[in-house]
């Protein structure tokens, strides 16, 4: 599915989210704080574009997603980043390999998320950082009920006119609305070991930015 709307990927993203999308990827590297020379991998990553600001501020970005449709698109608009094909449940990539990980609206992609968290936990140094970026539940209830109906009726309808499967955003906004909420999704971060999480709601609670640290080494372990 993902290879087929890999083209016009981000121009749907886009237009769909009413352009904050953009708004929401700053805050996302606000969030994460990475200094030139850090390791990130960005989890998801599709055709680069959430990679991209962190590549041109001097960070060892890492791009990998699933899809090689993405990853093909990815590679030839941005040839001086590197773009790795993997799968979250089964990373391929050394323990404690990366300073912070990120994934952007791909977590509830992942058949098994909660085994994909742990293995964020696991290619993430001690010390390091986790940001999830996913879509979440809008905090004012009136506004709830608006947002639910543009997902089921005015997304796929959207997608029609700027996607080249909008067949897909009916599955987006399915999706989207059997989801956890901002605490049961804190509480699975939680679960795969990481420490001191808390979340950042956005646009109303229509995109929630998880954050979490991975505990230090002990005395023992970094003997």
């Amino acid at each position: 599915m993902f290879d087929e709307v890999a083209e016009r990927y981000d121009l749907s993203n886009d237009v769909l989210s009413l352009g904050q999308s953009r708004l929401w990827r700053r805050r996302l590297i606000e969030a994460l704080n990475m200094a030139p020379g850090e390791r990130l991998l960005d989890l998801a990553a599709g055709t680069g574009t959430s990679t991209e600001p962190f590549h041109d501020a001097g960070v060892e970005a890492v791009a990998c997603d699933f899809s090689t449709g993405m990853l093909e698109v990815g590679r030839r608009r941005r040839p001086d980043m590197t773009f790795v094909q993997g799968d979250a449940m089964e990373l391929p990539f050394e323990d404690a390999s990366f300073d912070a990980v990120t994934i952007s609206f791909g977590l509830r992609n992942i058949v098994d998320h909660r085994r994909a968290l742990e293995e964020m936990f696991r290619v993430t140094a001690p010390g390091g950082r986790l940001a999830v970026m996913e879509f979440s539940d809008p905090t004012f209830r009136p506004f709830n009920v608006v947002y639910n109906e543009y997902l089921m009726r005015a997304l796929p309808a959207a997608a029609r006119v700027v996607s080249s499967n909008p067949e897909a955003y009916v599955y987006l906004a399915e999706s989207i609305r059997a989801w956890p909420n901002q605490d049961e999704l804190a509480a699975d971060i939680a679960q795969a070991g990481f420490e001191q999480i808390r979340y950042r709601n956005l646009t109303g609670g229509i995109v929630a930015i998880h954050y979490g640290l991975k505990p230090a080494a002990s005395a023992a372990e970094a003997r």
